[in-house]
């Protein structure tokens, strides 16, 4: 397969870019990339041209409102192929599927579908936010960042557990499972997902997690695609 070699830079550099929130030099850029400064040079001014980079004051390059925008145009598209795949999650698992989002310090749910055969349900609505180090949903999306220093013993589990689990943390009697979606290389963070289920006590968890990080893999098609 031949690919375009400035094109792929650019691409290849918006990926360091955006694991590095805190913004990254031109020098450590061009590092990374394994390229001249001069031609990294040309490529950060190429995108912040697009508006998909910025510099900040002290010359470091970070993420702009471009990366957003393409960002916002490509979630209609994710929801609707997502629906169906979420909904069988629900009857598989017979507890109510979610899908979250990062949105600062706090996860936000925009995505639910309810299964078929179950009359009490845990009530989960999109809109619905919470902190990101508390519930299933966003101790999932840090556990699915690279580790930092001071992380709760929860995120640390569920990075080695592959998918976080909790119970009565939003709501009394309620368990959670989720699991964070792997972003594709030059993703935006600001698409973190995590997906999940929630229910009252007596949720299989062990067949809630497998469930999951299937429809995980699922749903990470959809962005590959």
């Amino acid at each position: 397969m031949s690919t375009l070699q400035t094109l792929d830079r650019g691409l290849r550099a918006l990926d360091v870019i955006s694991q590095s929130p805190g913004g990254i030099s031109i020098a450590d850029l061009a590092g990374e990339l394994q390229i001249h400064r001069a031609i990294c040079y040309r490529i950060v001014s190429t995108l912040e041209a697009h508006l998909l980079v910025s510099r900040m004051d002290d010359g470091r390059i970070r993420l702009a409102a471009g990366v957003a925008v393409l960002a916002s145009r490509f979630e209609p598209q994710f929801t609707r192929d997502a629906r169906p795949i979420l909904h069988r999650l629900a009857n598989e698992t017979h507890a109510t599927a979610f899908v979250s989002a990062a949105e600062g310090q706090e996860a936000v749910v925009v995505m639910v579908s309810e299964p078929d055969d179950v009359v009490l349900t845990v009530s989960y609505r999109v809109g619905s936010r919470h902190p990101l180090d508390v519930g299933a949903a966003g101790i999932a999306i840090l556990a699915g960042r690279p580790e930092q220093p001071g992380e709760s013993e929860a995120v640390r589990q569920a990075r080695r557990d592959g998918y976080s689990l909790t119970r009565g943390e939003l709501e009394r009697g309620a368990v959670g499972v989720s699991t964070a979606l792997k972003l594709p290389p030059g993703l935006s963070p600001a698409i973190e997902r995590s997906v999940g289920v929630v229910a009252i006590d007596g949720l299989d968890t062990e067949l809630a997690a497998v469930a999951i990080m299937r429809t995980a893999r699922q749903l990470e098609n959809l962005l590959r695609a």
